[in-house]
């Protein structure tokens, strides 16, 4: 019986994400100063105030002021009528030594044998229903509100936009899991303030439905095009106004868009939020590795969909356990418990290991913190910190390395695929 499944996803603008976007930035600037930072960081973000906490272990001495600031103004909190603006909100540091007794858990003599970050499970997904391994309908409502960002910032229409949005997409899949249609679309942005509401509320939906759409249409493959059909439900703005949104509307907080940052409910998930980690700890490194994993063994042929966890002990470098599910989806002859098998023998699941599989202690976090860890596009940028300053640098790095697909030859000799 064909079935609904839903997918949400926030703009750079949305509070949680906000805090997110200083978290990581400050992971960024702690380990291109300090490539062996130990960071772990949270973000509270209200009216007019920023608050910093956390725990650091780094050689590198940050203006963490400033860095708040310009993520801030990037993201385009700039007037005041918004009450919270880059240059005029308050922020508080709260930031101090990170404690001893986790640092010896992870530390150790030999670099290979350092010990997990922490104890917990996570969780790496793929599947075939996108060029990306990523679910539809979370991958169509990132485009949604990364384009109505595009089209904000670029100011030659939709003048009206304010930094602060949400969307969801509804997709009809058939029995055998495969995408039928997009049963619903909604977005909710905010806006500016306007004197005859019904009339602008109409102008948000009409042009919601006639710029943003098609021009997520046009980037998309022909095999997704065709699921935009005439019989799509539209909910644009549902509540009516949103003229107050960001950490005005609502009080953001660091990691809690773990489902946004993932896979939209597909699959499943640790618990564990990415943003304001170093690599050190397992919630971030070892999500990007079993994404990593996942991908590969979907686009080497292994599988359709499949799903990879892993597991830890605090302090202890070897993984407790890997699982692997096919979803019944397999196009090997082991099952999945086999599966995994051969696969901890390609991929080292150790936290070194991992670090330098990804080259995960340089600055590659800040892109991560709005519109998702999974599915973006892997490439070579130079990023420059402290632009201006005495104490600018410039350094080249990878982005989303663990998007990359450069096990599947390995993976396609273990299975014995052609």
């Amino acid at each position: 019986m064909p079935y609904l499944f839903t997918s949400e996803s926030v703009s750079e603008g949305h509070p949680d994400k906000v805090a997110d976007q200083i978290s990581d930035a400050l992971i960024d600037y702690f380990l291109a100063y300090d490539p062996a930072s130990k960071v772990a960081c949270e973000t509270l973000v209200t009216t007019g105030q920023v608050v910093l906490a956390g725990e650091v272990k780094s050689e590198a001495y940050l203006d963490v002021q400033d860095i708040a600031r310009e993520v801030i103004r990037k993201i385009g909190y700039t007037k005041s009528e918004y009450m919270f603006e880059a240059n005029s909100c308050g922020i508080l540091s709260a930031i101090h030594e990170q404690s001893p007794d986790i640092n010896q858990g992870v530390v150790r003599r030999k670099k290979e044998d350092q010990g997990a970050g922490d104890q917990g499970m996570m969780f790496g997904y793929a599947t075939n229903e996108t060029d990306n391994y990523m679910p539809l309908p979370l991958e169509l409502a990132h485009l949604l509100l990364r384009e109505l960002s595009t089209i904000r910032k670029e100011g030659k229409v939709m003048t009206y936009l304010r930094p602060d949005a949400k969307s969801q997409v509804t997709i009809e899949y058939s029995d055998d899991n495969k995408p039928q249609r997009i049963d619903t679309i909604v977005v909710s942005t905010q806006h500016d303030d306007f004197d005859k509401d019904a009339k602008m509320l109409k102008k948000i939906e009409d042009d919601i439905i006639n710029i943003v759409v098609p021009r997520i249409t046009k980037k998309l493959p022909k095999r997704v095009q065709k699921l935009f059909g005439n019989d799509i439900k539209y909910h644009i703005n549902p509540t009516g106004k949103f003229v107050i949104g960001g950490p005005h509307g609502d009080t953001g907080l660091t990691g809690r868009k773990i489902i946004v940052d993932t896979y939209g409910g597909k699959g499943a998930h640790g618990g564990g939020a990415f943003s304001g980690k170093d690599p050190s700890k397992v919630d971030r490194s070892a999500a990007y590795a079993t994404r990593h994993i996942a991908k590969n063994l979907v686009a080497a042929g292994v599988c359709d969909e499949v799903l990879v966890q892993v597991a830890y002990a605090i302090g202890v470098a070897q993984p407790v356990g890997l699982y692997v599910n096919t979803y019944g989806t397999s196009k090997v002859k082991e099952n999945d418990g086999e599966i995994a098998k051969r696969v901890a023998k390609i991929f080292d699941m150790r936290p070194y290991f991992i670090e330098q599989r990804f080259s995960l202690r340089t600055p590659i976090y800040a892109e991560t913190a709005a519109y998702g860890h999974m599915g973006r596009e892997s490439k070579v940028v130079e990023k420059i910190f402290n632009k201006g300053k005495a104490s600018e640098k410039k350094v080249k790095v990878e982005l989303f390395p663990w998007e990359k697909l450069d096990h599947v030859d390995q993976v396609k000799k273990a299975f014995k695929l052609s």
